[in-house]
């Protein structure tokens, strides 16, 4: 796969972060003007386009006479509150001088982390899709807390690729790609592409974000390996060069290197935040990892967490490693008196997997 996969994808998710957005705590017209030209020009080439933006946090801090981004939670949903209605208001004015209408999707961690809302927001975003829509989508800041948010809207937009069946993800910022260090220190060397993750042994990624956003390039390069690894090529450029960006002429180029996985599965590896922990002696391991076996009560040894039946818990080892990640058939209350036992000898309303193999995937 060449850098033209970018260029002729037939849908792609493309990712704008706070800090090519605004200038002096406040929305630039100017910068998301060009990013509205350029995705317009694209949806006119037949092409559709998921946009992913940030920057509802900052465009609030100018109205709010905030020095900066604010750090406590709350003074954030505020800024959020106003600045996601102005945000929203600009990119429509935008998008409509090409006589496109804008639909806008705020998510939180929680809505992806449930099946059902996960199901619900795909269903929302193929219907604007199909509508002809430009889907705007963001984190709902206003609500979101800090057990429930993403922590960027990169990890947020390589969720969504795979949500839309996109075929590429464009990923831009105040960068023009990737470095093997510091670009701003001498003997940085630029990463024009980047075929296996092992590529980055040794590198060192910065993690800190703009004054007005929340990623930096450590989210970025985790947002790609999500998206790569389920066969989703990804460019990450300067947002100044969005043409060239949507184009895969330049910025730094990430291979597919993965086949896309069933939604349930990616949903489970990707987008679920464990309720608890099920720790398995060797025996259990070896039949999930190397047999393709479910999970029976035989084999688990103790159970830590409070979860119920339907939720996502995660699978360790007695090395206390991570060995999966399932969905299980179990009250937390329930298991303690099934630990050990053989499926025979348990009652009969008892003798089902803790965990299917149709609803677990290794780590």
């Amino acid at each position: 796969m060449s850098r033209d996969a970018i260029a002729t994808a037939r849908r792609a998710v493309v990712k704008v972060g706070s800090s090519s957005l605004t200038s002096r705590g406040q929305l630039d017209p100017e910068r998301l003007d060009a990013i509205v030209d350029a995705l317009a020009r694209r949806h006119a080439g037949g092409q559709q386009v998921v946009l992913v933006s940030s920057g509802a946090i900052a465009a609030g801090i100018g109205p709010l006479g905030l020095p900066s981004r604010p750090r406590d939670l709350a003074t954030q949903q505020a800024a959020a509150s106003v600045g996601q209605l102005l945000l929203a208001e600009r990119y429509a004015a935008s998008f409509a001088r090409y006589g496109l209408r804008v639909g806008q999707v705020l998510l939180t961690a929680d809505d992806l982390h449930r099946r059902g809302h996960y199901r619900n927001a795909d269903r929302t975003l193929e219907k604007l899709l199909a509508f002809g829509v430009i889907p705007i989508v963001n984190e709902n800041d206003t609500v979101a807390t800090h057990e429930i948010r993403f922590g960027d809207n990169d990890r947020l937009a390589a969720l969504v690729a795979h949500l839309v069946h996109a075929e590429a993800l464009v990923l831009l910022s105040d960068v023009d790609g990737l470095y093997s260090g510091d670009p701003r220190r001498p003997g940085a060397q630029f990463i024009a592409e980047v075929r296996s993750f092992a590529d980055l042994d040794g590198v060192k990624v910065s993690g800190t974000g703009s004054h007005v956003g929340s990623g930096g390039m450590v989210t970025k390069v985790d947002a790609a390996a999500v998206a790569t690894s389920e066969g989703i090529p990804v460019i990450l450029a300067r947002s100044s060069s969005i043409d060239d960006a949507l184009a895969g002429r330049t910025g730094t180029f990430f291979h597919a290197s993965g086949d896309r996985t069933a939604s349930r599965l990616f949903w489970l590896r990707h987008a679920t935040t464990p309720r608890g922990r099920l720790l398995l002696d060797a025996g259990a391991v070896t039949a999930l990892v190397s047999k393709g076996a479910s999970l029976l009560p035989a084999g688990i040894t103790a159970v830590d967490g409070d979860f119920d039946s339907g939720d996502p818990v995660e699978l360790v080892g007695p090395d206390g490693v991570a060995v999966g990640r399932g969905v299980v058939g179990y009250d937390a209350t329930d298991l303690p008196a099934l630990l050990g036992r053989k499926t025979g000898d348990l009652p009969a309303e008892f003798r089902r997997e803790v965990v299917h193999r149709d609803d677990l995937v290794l780590l």
